[in-house]
């Protein structure tokens, strides 16, 4: 019985481990095309260009991966296609939401190398 015991709360304890090593990591955004994720990629572009020249404005194209981050509220961590001027590239934005506000922040936005 204690051997039975003793596997029990092992198993318990990794469990446990699992899932709070899980808590505040990044997951996979399940449906890129979703309205929602799809405004904050667009909502990333917008703030990148009021905040660089004018000969550096991108125009965004798509998605490419995107994963979700929850905190106190939501980082979204987006890869995002986007055109400028010379063509295609891929850009890597940190978008940070608390829905029950109604509020958006751009925390990162760069070149994917």
């Amino acid at each position: 019985m204690n051997t039975r015991a003793f596997f029990f709360i092992l198993s318990l304890l990794a469990v446990i481990a699992t899932a709070s090593a899980s808590v505040g990591s990044y997951k996979p955004i399940p449906d890129l095309h979703d309205p929602h994720v799809q405004e904050i990629a667009k909502y990333a572009v917008s703030e990148h260009n009021k905040h660089t020249s004018a000969a550096r404005l991108l125009e965004y194209v798509e998605i490419v991966k995107g994963e979700s981050q929850v905190v106190t509220g939501i980082n979204y961590r987006l890869v995002i296609s986007a055109k400028d001027g010379g063509g295609v590239n891929n850009f890597v934005a940190v978008v940070y939401e608390k829905p029950w506000a109604h509020y958006l922040s751009l925390t990162s936005f760069s070149t994917v190398n």
